[in-house]
């Protein structure tokens, strides 16, 4: 049976005019346009594939075991060693199928794992039903959004193939071609469900989302070659009318709507859009609107634009040629001369001087030429890119010196290839991105690491290697990745072991808190004379911190302990007959545990301890005689403190003023907000002209103290929570910003953004 329209199956050994292929005159055409989508795919694809370590990595650090992070972990080495073949198989089932579209072999194609009806599916391995399902949806969603191009396309591509229309299936470009063919590249990668769907993950956003502007391209050379460029798009089709159910009226209506709409304009008064594309865009948009509005032009840090630098009535521009010429020739002085250079930065309006300079020179008549239009903001927005890093409050100045020697080749890439600015994950951009962020994280003024001259000699190799070859960005960012990583886990391991002090240590501070406490209970409504008071709150409060330690505070040592503090501080207050008569029962016993005690300490010899019990019970007798003076005479003998000395610097924390500061309304605010922070929030801490960034590290639930480490991962600040509210409040100290550790590009477009939003009269 055959549809009316439609011609009738040739007999075997026979071709009629449509199968033939598409026509003679359309050859070249068609090798065209395969080459088009070869290129597009393959450019996106390996995009995707430049995204599966970090996106593992990522995923590894949120894996809710050890078991799920190894899986990342080994999937991130074995995809590098699967990707070659993955990608092989994927281009030559695209490279086939367009092969087979133009020879006339492709033919609607038979169901696809894609196409199962519901009873099919039932009989699907689970996790292969989530795979084909995912490969569905990516490929529904583009059908979708794409769906007017989609149709001028096939309508196109029907002409090219003798007017005959395309059999359902047969476009060897749809959407769900292209998503099944990255299902069958994986299929005998022997990858889990898990990892495959990360990859479909990225597949999705960074190919798929990108095959809007390959159909649009498509359409748009076809109609440069003549094909239908007069077609307009209708939202139903016949072929599709015969076999789809109709479509109501108002249906059809919002899908002409949904697929006719211009895309809206960018709104330069708004606040940077997030996409990439878009900021970039939008920075060119503001440049332009701004050198037409300004004779003498002035960017950011008060850099003249490159504009400024042309003659005046210049109507020729140098060409591409000239311009890489004169970059080269200044790059070749920079790394003959780096080794003197590289500790003082290089000021971007020198670099531009210095530019025009080396224009100039080599041209036959310098005053009839300028830059164009393009390469000046090009220049302009590297300038920029490279005044920012400058600025950056962020990065520790030996590292802002070293990475503003990376201007000139990184303007070379820049002309060479725009993507620097578009593509996160570009080879050029990822290195200056990981240099900035560990000078940010690690560049510690008394840095012991290297970090410091590892950037420096990264610095060099793209100074003295870099001919244009992007390859150079890769292999210096893995070496210095792993560089990185190693460095990272040396700072995590100072980190832990600071952490891990500071418990302790805490520990002990709980102790002597709850010892003071017991103290202060046996001195409450006493005043014995200063040589019980101070044993007490200076000797005996150790004893206590120890035996809470060793034997806990519910233990019967505790107990004595505690009592012999109640019945000391007792001992030194008058007393009637019958309470001197049960002093002189209980003397011996106390004076037994007092001397078991400071025995405890460690610190006092036998003859010391028998004279300081002497004299206490010099000034017990004192005091039940009525001899005040005599009792206020006796001095407890200077002896170390054993607390002190294993607290060390935290022992100024012991001091009650800090821990109970006296707070506003406002402070008592930050309390409760401080209470909610969490670990690895980045403190700023000003004193005078000094500044220093500290990460919150680790926070006592008992003592209420924070401890900070510095860039190092060495301990460098405990405050109790009321200090550290009272300096916020005093603004000694603050949050750091947010986005300290952000990509440094992506800081910098947006600081670009923001300023030419300003230079243009622009809201923000």
């Amino acid at each position: 049976m055959t549809t009316q329209g439609t011609p009738p199956t040739p007999p075997n050994g026979s071709r009629t005019l449509a199968s033939r292929g598409i026509q003679p005159r359309f050859s070249e055409l068609g090798q065209s346009c395969r080459k088009m989508v070869l290129n597009h795919l393959a450019d996106n694809l390996q995009r995707t594939f430049a995204q599966v370590d970090d996106t593992l990595f990522q995923c590894a650090e949120k894996a809710e075991n050890n078991q799920v992070q190894a899986l990342f972990f080994d999937n991130m080495r074995s995809i590098r060693k699967l990707r070659p073949q993955i990608e092989r198989h994927y281009h030559l089932s695209i490279s086939q199928g367009i092969a087979d579209f133009l020879d006339g072999k492709r033919v609607a194609t038979t169901t696809s794992p894609t196409d199962m009806h519901a009873e099919d599916m039932a009989l699907v391995q689970t996790e292969d039903y989530e795979e084909i399902l995912q490969v569905t949806n990516m490929a529904s969603r583009v059908q979708a959004r794409c769906a007017q191009a989609l149709f001028a396309l096939e309508q196109r591509l029907a002409l090219l193939n003798n007017g005959q229309p395309l059999p359902e299936g047969s476009n060897p470009i749809a959407p769900k071609t292209i998503a099944q063919a990255f299902l069958g590249a994986l299929a005998p990668c022997g990858l889990t469900l898990q990892i495959k769907l990360v990859l479909y993950g990225l597949f999705d956003k960074q190919l798929m989302h990108e095959l809007d502007k390959l159909y649009d391209a498509l359409n748009q050379r076809l109609i440069d070659a003549g094909v239908l460029p007069n077609l307009k798009y209708t939202a139903t089709r016949s072929a599709q009318t015969a076999r789809a159910p109709a479509q109501p009226e108002a249906a059809r209506q919002q899908t002409r709507s949904n697929v006719t709409d211009e895309p809206a304009l960018l709104d330069l008064d708004a606040a940077p859009p997030a996409d990439l594309n878009q900021l970039v865009d939008g920075v060119s948009a503001l440049l332009a609107e701004y050198r037409k509005h300004q004779s003498a032009l002035s960017l950011l840090s008060g850099t003249p634009s490159m504009a400024s630098f042309a003659p005046e009535g210049a109507r020729r521009t140098y060409d591409a040629g000239e311009l890489l010429a004169a970059l080269n020739r200044m790059q070749q002085t920079s790394a003959s001369e780096l080794a003197l250079r590289l500790e003082h930065p290089l000021q971007v309006a020198g670099l531009k001087a210095d530019l025009q300079r080396q224009l100039a020179s080599h041209s036959e008549d310098p005053q009839q030429h300028r830059l164009g239009n393009r390469e000046t903001d090009v220049i302009d927005l590297v300038g920029m890119l490279f005044d920012f890093i400058l600025d950056d409050d962020n990065l520790p100045q030996p590292y802002k010196v070293a990475l503003s020697h990376l201007h000139t080749p990184y303007l070379k890439v820049a002309l060479l290839d725009k993507a620097l600015f578009t593509r996160q994950h570009h080879p050029a951009r990822k290195l200056i991105n990981a240099m900035a962020k560990a000078g940010v994280l690690y560049g510690a003024v008394d840095e012991t690491h290297g970090l410091l001259a590892k950037v420096h000699w990264v610095v060099k190799q793209v100074i003295q290697h870099f001919t244009g070859d992007l390859h150079l960005f890769d292999e210096l960012f893995s070496e210095f990745s792993e560089f990185t990583g190693t460095l990272k886990q040396r700072v995590d391991l100072q980190e832990r072991r600071a952490v891990e002090t500071a418990k302790g240590r805490d520990k002990l501070l709980g102790a002597r808190h709850t010892a003071a406490q017991v103290i202060a209970q046996s001195l409450a409504k006493r005043s014995p004379p200063p040589i019980i008071r101070h044993f007490l709150e200076r000797t005996w409060i150790d004893v206590l911190v120890f035996i809470q330690l060793r034997h806990g505070p519910t233990s019967s040592e505790w107990q004595r302990a505690s009592e012999a503090a109640e019945q000391l501080a007792w001992s030194g207050t008058p007393l009637d007959a019958a309470q001197r008569d049960h002093l002189q029962r209980v003397r011996v016993e106390m004076l037994e545990a007092l001397r078991k005690g400071l025995m405890l300490l460690g610190g006092y010899h036998e003859d010391d301890i028998r004279r300081l019990l002497q004299d206490l019970v010099a000034c017990q007798h004192a005091v039940q005689a009525g001899q005040p003076g005599i009792a206020s005479g006796l001095a407890l003998p200077p002896s170390p403190s054993q607390l002190g000395a294993m607290l060390g610097d935290d022992a100024a924390l012991l001091d009650p003023t800090l821990a109970n500061a006296p707070l506003s309304k406002g402070g008592m605010r930050l309390v409760g907000d401080l209470e909610k922070i969490e670990f690895g929030t980045w403190f700023e801490f000003i004193e005078g002209d000094r500044r220093q960034t500290l990460k919150l590290s680790w926070y006592s639930p008992t003592t209420h103290n924070y401890m900070f480490v510095d860039l190092n991962g060495q301990r460098a600040a405990v405050k109790s929570i009321s200090q550290l509210a009272l300096e916020m409040e005093q603004g000694t100290a603050r949050l750091s910003k947010p986005d300290r550790a952000a990509p440094m590009v992506d800081r910098a477009l947006t600081a670009v953004y923001r300023v030419l939003q300003q230079l243009t009269g622009r809201n923000q």
